[in-house]
């Protein structure tokens, strides 16, 4: 056998797939919460003061967020967690939903 290049690049692509697996398997899981006609921007900060934990300012900026651009990531974190935190955003009457991401 022949010391050409192909014996050192199989290796490679093969540690570059490995790589893009590992990461995507350790990517977080996204809460976000989307825009609605029905709920007063007061209530949706409440929600998150409230059932999300956030001091009332970082809540009031949550709600902006959604306000404004149509939807906004308010928690992040194991599947687990996040799943929760939609169910709860869910029992709030808030449009919420989850994906992994980054």
């Amino acid at each position: 056998m022949t010391a050409g290049g192909s014996p050192m690049a199989t290796p490679d692509v093969v540690e570059d797939v490995a790589v893009e697996v590992t990461t995507a398997e350790n990517l977080p899981w996204l809460c976000i919460v989307w825009d609605d006609p029905v709920n007063l921007m007061s209530y949706v900060t409440y929600v998150f003061h409230t059932v999300l934990g956030y001091d009332k300012k970082r809540a009031q900026e949550l709600m902006m967020k959604v306000h404004v651009e149509g939807k906004a990531v308010v928690s992040s974190g194991e599947k687990d967690k996040v799943e929760a935190d939609v169910k709860k955003l869910h029992t709030a009457g808030l449009w919420a939903t989850m994906q992994q991401g980054g």
